[in-house]
C-alpha cells in the first residue's frame, strides 16, 4: 500500500468501477496542500447494449433488482469478464452530466485496500500522499488540484468533514475502515449543489454494507513487511424484514525501515522513526422495511487511531496523534403516491471527532511539553426529495442543516508559547436549500441546472449555481460538460485556535475561498473492445488560505487546468487491461510564488495494468509513472522551493489462489522494482514489501 502504487484491478466479473461519463471539477488548495494522481476506473459497460458510455439512463419502467436479494459473491460469479450492472442499493439520481465513479467491495479486496485513502488513490483524479508505509495525515489528499478540505466526504449521504481545516483535525481517511464498506462513489460538477458549496474537488460518498439472506461470516487475516498485522471480520444477514451487518477491523504496522540521508524523520540509526500506526474500528448497521413504502436504517461507526507524525520533522519529529471518532446515522426512506416517482429520504446524523496532538518542544536548549486537542461535534439533518415530475423532467430538492461545535484546548510549558495557552468553544450553524433539475430535452440531450442557497451564522448568505449537459451524438460518441460555483469557509480552528504544533496563529478576519470549476469531455467507443474517455478540467479559486509570517491569511488566486485520458481494452476471455494519463497544471497566480506549480501536485501521472481471472484464480499487474511534485516548503540547505521530487516508476502485483470453495490465499507484492523513491517532500517508500493473507466467507 504505497501512495504511488496504482492498484487498479481491471475488468472482473464482480467489478463495479463505473463511470457513465467522466466528470470531476478540479480546484485549488491551501498553501501547504496540493497534488493530483488520477486513475482510471473501469467504464460501466452494459453487457446487453453496444451503446456503452452513451447509454441513456434507465427509464422509470426499467425493473430493479430485488432490494433484499443477496448479491453474488466472487466464488459464484461467472468467469466471463464482462462487467455486469447489479443494483446493490437504490440507484443514485445524481446528474448524468457529471457521472459517478464507483468502486465496490470486491474490487477493494482485490486491490488490497486497508483504508479509504487506499481506495481513493486508485480512483480517477486523485493524488493521495498520506497513504501506505510511513504515511500520516500531513501530506495530503488532492482531487484534480483540490485539497481534502475542498471536497465533501460523506458516509451514506451524511457529511463526515468537520469544520476543522489544519492537518491534525482534517478528515483522517486512514482511520476509516474498509471492511464495512459496500462501495465508494465519486462525483462532481452539478452534484456540488446537492451536497455542499465547498465541493470544488468533488463529492466522495462512502456507502456501508447491509445484510442480505442467510447469515454469513466473512473474515480475512493478513501479515507482511514492517510487522503489518491486519484482521477483518464481518457478520451479516437478514431476518424477516430486518437486515444487519456487524464488522470489526484492526490494523497495525510499525513502518520502521531504512531511509536515505535527508529523509524526514530519519533517526540516528538511519531508520524512519515515529511512523507506526494502529487502528481499531467497529461498525454496525440495522435496516428494517416497515412496509413496501417505508424503511428505516441505523448505522454506527466507532474508531480509535494511534499514530506517530512524520512530515514536518527535520531531522526528527516526535509528535503523536490520537484520533477517536463516532458516527451515527438514522435514515427514513418513504415513497409517496401510488408509484415510484416521488421518494423522500430524511436523515439525522451525529459525528464526533476528537484529535489530540502532543509531543516535546525545544526552547533555549531545554525540552518542554505541548499539546493541542480539537473536539468537534456535529449534528446534521437532511431532507431529500427525488421527484420525477414528468417522464422527461426530474427534480431533486431539499434542505440541509448542520450545527458544528468545536472545543479547542491548547497547552504548552514552553516560555515562548505560554501566552497562547487557551480554551476555545465555538459554534457555527449552516443551513442550505438545494435543488437540481434535470431535463431530457431529447433522447440524446440532457440538461442539468442546480442551485444551492446557504445561510451561515459565521459568513452570511451565499448562492452557488451550477449547470451541466450531455449530448450523445450517436451510439459511439457522447460529449459532456459542467460548471459549478462554490465557496469554502475557513475552519473554526483557523479562525480562533492557536496551532501549537506549528506555532501558527489564528485569524478571525479570514475570508472564504470562492471560485468555480468546470469540465468538458468526450466518451468514445473506438472498437467493440476498446473504449476511451477524454476530459479537460479547470478551476479558479480566489482567497486561497495559507500561512503568512506564522499567521493564517488569504494569500491569493490559483488557476488549475488539466487533461485526462482513459483507455480500456478487453482483448481475450478472462483478460483485460487499461491505461490512463492525467496532466495537471495548478498554477499560483499571485504572491511570492506566482507562476509556480502548487506544491505536492505532479504534472503528469500515468497508470496501466493488466488482469486475469479464472476459476477463483486472480493475477493483476500494475505500473505507475509519476513525474514528481514540487517540494514547496521545509527545504534544507542547498535546496529551494522550486525543487521537484524526482520522477519514478512503480510496479506492483496482486493475486489470489483458491484453497477451497470458501478459502483463498491473497498475495500483494508492492514495488517489484525495489526502488526507494521519494513519494513527496522527503518521505520515501521502503522499497519492496509484501503482504500475505487468508480470506474466507462461510
Amino acid at each position: 500500500m504505497k501512495k504511488s502504487l496504482f492498484w487498479l484491478s481491471v475488468s472482473f466479473p464482480s467489478l463495479f468501477l463505473t463511470f457513465p461519463a467522466l466528470a470531476s471539477d478540479a480546484e485549488i488548495t491551501q498553501q501547504e496542500d496540493n497534488s493530483d494522481i488520477p486513475y482510471l476506473s473501469e467504464i460501466n459497460l452494459p453487457t446487453t447494449s453496444a451503446e456503452l458510455l452513451t447509454q441513456a439512463p434507465p427509464s422509470e419502467s426499467t425493473p430493479q433488482s430485488e432490494p433484499n436479494k443477496e448479491p453474488e459473491n466472487e466464488e459464484n460469479t461467472s468467469d466471463d469478464v464482462d462487467i455486469t450492472i447489479e443494483a446493490i442499493a437504490e440507484p443514485d439520481t445524481a446528474p448524468q452530466s457529471t457521472p459517478t465513479y464507483v468502486i465496490d467491495q470486491e474490487e477493494i479486496k482485490k486491490q488490497g485496500a486497508t483504508s479509504v485513502a487506499d481506495i481513493l488513490k486508485r480512483m480517477p483524479g486523485f493524488a493521495v500522499n498520506d497513504v501506505g508505509h510511513g504515511a500520516d495525515i500531513h501530506t495530503g489528499t488532492y482531487y484534480r488540484g483540490a485539497s481534502i478540505n475542498q471536497s465533501v466526504f460523506l458516509i451514506n449521504g451524511r457529511p463526515i468533514n468537520n469544520d476543522v481545516n489544519t492537518y491534525h483535525g482534517a478528515t483522517d481517511l486512514n482511520s476509516i475502515p474498509v471492511e464495512a464498506i459496500e462501495r465508494v462513489e465519486l462525483s462532481s460538477g452539478v452534484t456540488s449543489a446537492l451536497y455542499g458549496a465547498s465541493a470544488f474537488g468533488g463529492v466522495v460518498n462512502i456507502i456501508t454494507k447491509e445484510g442480505y439472506g442467510q447469515p454469513k461470516l466473512s473474515s480475512s487475516l493478513g501479515f507482511g513487511s514492517l510487522n503489518l498485522n491486519n484482521q477483518q471480520f464481518s457478520y451479516s444477514g437478514s431476518v424477516g424484514a430486518a437486515r444487519y451487518n456487524f464488522s470489526f477491523e484492526r490494523l497495525f504496522i510499525d513502518n520502521r525501515y531504512r531511509v536515505p540521508v535527508g529523509a524526514a524523520n530519519r533517526d540516528s540509526q538511519g531508520f524512519l522513526s515515529n511512523a507506526d500506526t494502529a487502528t481499531s474500528t467497529y461498525f454496525g448497521n440495522i435496516g428494517i422495511d416497515l412496509n413496501q413504502r417505508n424503511s428505516l436504517n441505523l448505522d454506527i461507526t466507532k474508531l480509535s487511531s494511534r499514530r506517530g507524525l512524520v512530515y514536518f520533522g527535520f531531522p526528527l519529529q516526535q509528535d503523536r496523534l490520537d484520533h477517536d471518532g463516532l458516527n451515527i446515522g438514522l435514515s427514513w426512506k418513504t415513497r409517496l403516491g401510488n408509484g415510484d416517482t416521488s421518494n423522500i429520504t430524511t436523515t439525522f446524523g451525529y459525528n464526533q471527532n476528537y484529535f489530540s496532538t502532543y509531543g516535546p518542544t525545544f526552547f533555549a536548549g531545554r525540552q518542554f511539553y505541548r499539546t493541542g486537542a480539537l473536539d468537534t461535534q456535529q449534528f446534521t439533518t437532511r431532507i431529500d426529495h427525488d421527484w420525477s415530475i414528468t417522464a422527461n423532467n426530474r427534480l431533486r430538492w431539499g434542505l440541509d442543516l448542520k450545527n458544528t461545535n468545536l472545543n479547542g484546548d491548547v497547552l504548552s510549558s514552553s516560555p515562548n508559547r505560554i501566552a497562547f495557552n487557551e480554551t476555545e468553544n465555538r459554534d457555527v450553524l449552516n443551513t442550505a436549500l438545494f435543488a437540481v433539475n434535470t431535463w431530457d430535452i431529447t433522447n440524446s440531450f440532457q440538461l442539468d441546472l442546480g442551485l444551492r442557497q446557504s445561510f451561515d451564522t459565521q459568513f452570511g448568505n451565499y448562492l452557488n449555481p451550477s449547470v451541466g449537459l450531455r449530448y450523445a451524438i450517436n451510439s459511439l460518441i457522447a460529449v459532456r460538460g459542467s460548471w459549478a460555483g462554490g465557496q469554502r469557509n475557513p475552519g473554526l480552528d483557523q479562525l480562533y485556535i492557536y496551532d501549537t504544533v506549528h506555532g501558527w496563529e489564528p485569524n478571525p478576519d479570514l475570508e472564504p475561498e470562492t471560485g468555480s470549476s468546470w469540465t468538458a469531455g468526450v466518451d468514445i467507443k473506438l472498437t467493440e473492445n476498446l473504449t476511451g474517455q477524454f476530459t479537460y478540467f479547470g478551476s479558479s479559486l480566489d482567497n486561497r488560505l495559507g500561512v503568512v509570517n506564522g499567521r493564517w491569511a488569504n494569500i491569493g488566486l490559483v488557476d488549475t487546468n488539466g487533461l485526462e485520458a482513459a483507455l480500456r481494452l478487453r482483448f481475450a476471455d478472462n483478460w483485460s487491461t487499461f491505461l490512463n494519463y492525467t496532466y495537471t497544471d495548478a498554477q499560483i497566480k499571485t504572491g511570492a510564488e506566482r507562476g509556480l506549480q502548487l506544491g505536492m501536485i505532479p504534472y503528469s501521472v500515468l497508470q496501466t495494468g493488466i488482469g486475469y481471472q479464472n476459476s477463483g484464480w486472480q493475477a493483476n499487474l500494475y505500473l505507475t509513472y509519476n513525474s514528481g511534485a514540487r517540494r514547496a516548503f521545509f527545504t534544507r540547505p542547498g535546496e529551494n522551493i522550486t525543487d521537484f521530487v524526482p520522477s519514478y516508476v512503480n510496479l506492483d502485483l496482486s493475486g489470489r489462489i483458491p484453497l477451497t470453495g470458501t478459502l483463498g490465499l491473497t498475495v500483494y507484492l508492492e514495488n517489484l522494482l525495489g526502488e526507494q523513491y521519494e513519494r513527496v517532500n522527503r518521505i520515501y517508500s521502503p522499497g519492496f514489501t509484501f503482504r500475505l493473507g487468508l480470506s474466507s466467507s462461510i
